[in-house]
């Protein structure tokens, strides 16, 4: 077994703030090293598969930001699964900062994540910190589907 193996939440979220540490510096090298190779990572944008693929998704989210924090709310783990509630607060280069109020379900397999399926409102959350669009995007799901 190798020596990057998550035995609990507390690991895991400790690692996850770990990335996030400096202002304006993101760095998952050394999370990537608790992913199996063959990830499978799903949430409302995209579904990727693999390490590639999926390594280069944290840098894409990394190059669009100006600066990234991650809070960790809630952690639990069952058995070789863990559920994570989240708030992730992106300062975009070019929009207004945003949070995205979120859960993930991670899958370990020998102290490997195998699958994180991530749960997020991306347009609510980002409409909610634009003040012209909030109201009416709000008024809109409400009438649509509330």
């Amino acid at each position: 077994m190798s020596s990057y193996c998550i035995t609990s939440a507390e690991q895991l979220s400790a690692l996850w703030k770990g990335v996030y540490k400096e202002k304006g510096r993101i760095d998952w090298s050394e999370m990537l090293l608790y992913y199996d190779d063959d990830i499978f990572f799903k949430d409302s944008i995209q579904g990727i598969r693999g390490m590639k693929e999926f390594s280069a998704m944290t840098e894409r989210l990394a190059k669009r930001s100006r600066d990234l924090e991650y809070r960790i709310h809630n952690a639990v783990m069952e058995g070789n699964v863990i559920f994570v509630e989240w708030e992730m607060v992106i300062s975009y280069k070019k929009y207004p900062t945003s949070s995205i109020y979120g859960s993930s379900r991670l899958t370990l397999r020998d102290g490997k994540i195998i699958e994180q399926r991530d749960y997020y409102d991306l347009w609510g959350d980002i409409f909610d910190n634009i003040w012209f669009i909030k109201k009416c995007y709000r008024r809109f799901m409400r009438r649509r589907f509330g």
